[in-house]
């Protein structure tokens, strides 16, 4: 046995499995699907094993831990979506080791109103890792984002963390339409709250934050592993739901330089997967509901969720991990409250050289 395997195995004695012995944990894993290379890190009850890539060099190896789509009304803590997020607080500081970071991935709120962030911001205010925040549609469109950044700050940023360098963008910004109809700002909140709304106007990021982006990438080195957190696909999956972005094209001419790029997006509410040149993507889950995959479009790259339970409020929901490995790609792990763990390991997509995304409206 190799001295890295060894030092591996040591590392397992003092892993928490609560209460479940390592051979049971790692046969109910191997029944669950979940296809495991090594066994790095390794999460608490209500997660997965994520696989990890032994690396010589590179990034640090860590993990980060996301949750996102809370959709918060103001009906306090016993609401069913409060409680939703209430459990993905608990499940993240119940990990052990802790997560580096957390990053939420936008629309804490569902009508952007005060007191739907206030209650936002203090049920994830117990959460141990230091926290990082993204705007969705939900939380910008009732005040264009006022009330958003005075409870959380820019919604723009980067930051580097053990050899990855990090962005945060708005990817929801769409051209004003409301002016022109007399829209009052419920009236524009209701009205870009839908998803299945052909009438609406497709999210962007903009020329001013793909100038800020070309900008803040111009300081990083080529091999340096970069991860952008975006609220909508920054590839266009399905334009009807606005599953969609519509300088998708021009932001991943930005990022097509980097050797390691990896996009997480929420918003869509699904297990979603895809591949186009150098970017890997990955959706979110959310806390509040799941999402039906569109009727076309679909990445192939996607191993869909089996359809959701309606009378479970749990079922198809959750949150996530996502390992970094020390070239800096990223094996994501889907932390479904009542279904196995599912995992998506970036060795799987390696034969995977570009992945066509969804048709053109």
């Amino acid at each position: 046995m190799s001295t890295e395997s060894n030092g591996k195995n040591e590392r397992l004695k003092h892993i928490n499995f609560g209460g479940v012995s390592r051979r049971e944990f790692l046969k109910t894993t191997m029944k669950a699907g979940v296809v495991v290379a090594s066994s790095e890190y390794m999460l608490n009850p209500s997660q997965s094993m994520v696989q990890q890539v032994a690396m010589k060099s590179g990034a640090e190896e860590f993990v980060f831990a996301y949750i996102s789509d809370s959709h918060l009304l103001a009906r306090g803590k016993e609401h069913r979506f409060a409680r939703a997020l209430t459990k993905a607080v608990e499940d993240v500081n119940a990990m052990k080791p802790q997560p580096d970071f957390i990053l939420y991935g936008g629309d804490l709120a569902q009508l952007g109103l005060r007191d739907e962030f206030s209650l936002g911001k203090e049920i994830i205010a117990p959460l141990k890792p230091k926290l990082y925040m993204m705007v969705g549609e939900h939380d910008w469109y009732y005040d264009m984002g006022e009330a958003w950044k005075e409870f959380f700050g820019k919604p723009t940023c980067s930051f580097d963390h053990k050899g990855v360098h990090f962005v945060v963008l708005n990817s929801i910004l769409v051209e004003d339409y409301w002016s022109e109809k007399k829209m009052t700002p419920m009236e524009r909140m209701l009205f870009m709250a839908q998803l299945d709304n052909p009438r609406g106007r497709p999210f962007t990021v903009g020329e001013e934050q793909r100038k800020w982006l070309k900008e803040d990438l111009a300081g990083v080195g080529r091999g340096t592993p970069v991860v952008v957190f975006s609220h909508s696909p920054l590839y266009k999956y399905y334009r009807p739901w606005n599953f969609w972005t519509d300088d998708a094209e021009e932001v991943q001419a930005l990022l097509a330089p980097f050797k390691s790029v990896t996009v997480i997006h929420g918003h869509t509410h699904q297990v979603l997967t895809n591949k186009i040149k150098n970017v890997v993507f990955h959706g979110m889950l959310s806390t509040a509901w799941p999402w039906p995959y569109a009727p076309e479009g679909i990445p192939r790259l996607t191993v869909q969720m089996d359809r959701a339970d309606p009378f479970n409020q749990f079922d198809g929901t959750g949150w996530g991990t996502a390992a970094v490995t020390a070239r800096g790609k990223i094996d994501k792990t889907y932390n479904l409250w009542d279904r196995n763990p599912m995992v998506v390991s970036y060795e799987k997509l390696l034969t995977v050289k570009e992945q066509v995304a969804g048709p053109s409206y």
